[in-house]
């Protein structure tokens, strides 16, 4: 409380309206108001296709948004909390190596799975091939093959994109708990099964909760796996009624839609934990002891941990590298050194900005030291659960018409007909990436200044340096790796998204992701290859940062 007095200028006294404040607010509100864009232009439409929407596609679209949702969250926590379980409290060959490779398919994106996936296994795929010579068949007819392009091939090619969410919050939980009640639990006689079931899952459901949630939030926004397999979801509805009949009410109708089904997925996993808890018993309590597993049942082990790498990495870079370099010329090609700039440049941009906001933030709120303005950092992450279509269109429409507004009023002040500042260029871009990812920067922010002894600020101030220059010179520089991890995972995040680009780029306007995806939608994987393989090689950055981070 003596913190929050020094800080804060002491209970009782009215807060003091300053630029932190200001510029906090402002943070906040820009961060939300995509959102509120959203709702007002659903709410004012030109024309009302809602009934209509009704009445013919829209139920098949929420039908399948919520079996892939169910489907995705359900074999990525079980893939996640098994793998995590084999790992944390097993010994087994390899397993040290595996700990560390589970993490790699974070590093694909989804979309780049699914070109990999229909390339292996479609009807000129290695596969098919290999049984046709094999067996003597002349045929799709001669022999039953399931379809490729279908709602369980997106269910697959998604949770192996994204079950490493669920796996590192699982493991962390269970590397956190005290080895004595696994003891506990095998003195009764508990055999592994029975311990996994009744002592592991119950103790590490939060972490399994809560990374299927994200793991179920990245579904509903992902559009290039729905699009590329012909499945019809709210988030290609949305593009659909957008580009096709160029209906911005109807999109932002069921990007309103979309949005109460995230907003239900994250009401659900709060309530779905509200009246758990989970203590320690001690506070020295004794890490958890791994067991060897001896023989053939290791040997198990190590496969079933592998097979999720081998099918969401392996298998993923295998198939794209061959396309990638049985072609040398593709790398010289303008196009793709274009998208590389592209992308560069606003997922830079988008990362700075983020960054810079977020600790602006955090540290003004820091600064008030009361649990009002503490409300704002909610207000300011929210963008993190909402699809990038559903951003796109929140930020597009307005957008658009203060551009417009803008350049009207430089035309009468001066003469001079500026164009679509924001609109024309990368800036929406970038504006969506900011509100996108602002939750991790915040994270971040909000974690590092928390690991700071009040202490070093306040004899900053007692010496006369102001609020900025004692956030520059003391407590940046104790910083910069939290601050530099931040700055490396929204880059990161920023290279591989793709609804929200292919909403808001102007025109010829490429980045590597849309190139990926323009390429491969014309059945074109060879000329997708190249910005495939450059978005993997960024993502596997990030792997190597996540891995050294959880040591």
């Amino acid at each position: 409380m003596e913190v929050a007095r020094t800080w804060g200028g002491g209970r009782g006294r009215p807060p003091r309206i300053d630029g932190w404040s200001v510029g906090a607010a402002a943070i906040a509100v820009a961060a939300a108001a995509p959102i509120l864009g959203v709702a007002w232009t659903a709410l004012t439409p030109t024309e009302n296709i809602w009934p209509h929407l009704i009445r013919t596609v829209l139920p098949d679209q929420v039908r399948n948004t919520f079996v892939l949702m169910a489907g995705v969250g359900a074999l990525s926590a079980a893939i996640g909390a098994g793998a995590a379980w084999l790992v944390s409290m097993y010994r087994f060959p390899a397993s040290r190596a595996l700990e560390w490779a589970l993490l790699t398919p974070l590093a694909i994106p989804a979309y780049v799975g699914a070109y990999a996936l229909v390339d292996f296994l479609e009807y000129a795929g290695p596969v098919q091939t290999a049984l046709r010579g094999l067996m003597g068949w002349r045929g799709a007819d001669d022999y039953p093959f399931p379809e490729i392009r279908s709602l369980w091939a997106a269910i697959l090619v998604q949770s192996l994109s994204l079950y490493p969410y669920v796996y590192l919050l699982a493991r962390a939980a269970l590397r956190e708990r005290s080895g004595c009640a696994f003891e506990v639990a095998r003195t009764l006689g508990a055999g592994p099964v029975s311990l996994f079931a009744r002592v592991g899952l119950p103790l590490s459901r939060p972490a399994v909760a809560a990374g299927a949630a994200i793991v179920m939030m990245e579904t509903v926004n992902d559009f290039g796996v729905a699009d590329y397999f012909a499945v019809r979801t709210l988030t290609t509805a949305i593009f659909s009624v957008w580009l096709e009949s160029y209906n911005a009410g109807g999109a932002a109708q069921i990007a309103c839609a979309l949005l109460a089904v995230v907003f239900a997925l994250v009401a659900l996993e709060r309530v779905s934990r509200r009246n758990s808890r989970y203590f320690r018993l001690s506070r020295q309590a004794r890490p958890v002891e791994r067991q060897t597993i001896p023989g053939a049942r290791g040997w198990g082990a190590t496969v079933c941990c592998l097979l999720p790498v081998l099918a969401g990495f392996v298998l993923p870079v295998g198939v794209i590298s061959g396309h990638a370099f049985g072609n040398f010329d593709l790398w010289r090609d303008p196009e793709l050194i274009d998208a590389l700039t592209n992308t560069l440049k606003v997922g830079a941009a988008a990362a700075f900005l983020t960054v810079a906001a977020a600790l602006f933030l955090v540290f003004a709120v820091r600064l008030s030291g009361r649990a009002a303005p503490r409300l704002l950092l909610p207000a300011a992450m929210i963008g993190y659960a909402v699809p990038g279509a559903v951003l796109a269109v929140g930020i597009l429409i307005p957008l658009a018409a203060l551009d417009h507004r803008l350049a009207d009023l430089v035309l009468a002040v001066v003469g001079i007909d500026p164009g679509l500042v924001l609109t024309g260029t990368a800036a929406a871009i970038v504006m969506a990436y900011s509100v996108r990812f602002f939750a991790i920067a915040v994270g971040a922010a909000d974690g590092a200044l928390g690991r700071i002894s009040p202490s070093l600020p306040m004899a900053s101030r007692s010496l006369g340096r102001t609020r900025g220059r004692t956030l520059a010179e003391v407590q940046m520089p104790l910083m910069w790796t939290s601050v530099g991890t931040a700055l490396l995972l929204v880059f990161v995040d920023c290279v591989k998204e793709l609804p929200a680009t292919l909403l808001l780029r102007p025109f010829d306007f490429d980045t590597l992701a849309t190139r990926t995806y323009e390429s491969a939608s014309l059945e074109n994987l060879g000329g997708a290859a190249p910005a495939a393989l450059l978005v993997m090689a960024v993502g596997l950055t990030a792997v190597a940062v996540l891995a050294r981070a959880s040591r």
